[in-house]
């Protein structure tokens, strides 16, 4: 799929389904949690098996984004 398609269908999906818009928006949320531990000078043991928690979940979440859009990708309208 083109990347231009791939991001019409994305928005069309945010716009549309509250399943992948909750999917997105956590998404965010971790993106962002796991940015500001990258962003700390000094970073604690914590902090690492956290970040490493928050990155496994955050690809999960791409995961199940990219298995809807391909579910609805040959339902997108025109």
């Amino acid at each position: 799929m083109e990347k231009n398609t791939q991001a019409e269908l994305r928005a069309h999906l945010i716009e549309t389904e509250p399943e992948f818009r909750r999917l997105t928006n956590e998404h965010a949320v971790l993106k962002a949690r796991v940015e500001a531990i990258e962003a700390r000078e000094h970073v604690s043991l914590e902090d690492e098996v956290d970040e490493s928690r928050l990155k496994k979940l955050k690809l999960k979440l791409k995961d199940e984004m990219s298995e809807f859009m391909a579910r609805h990708a040959n339902h997108q309208p025109a």
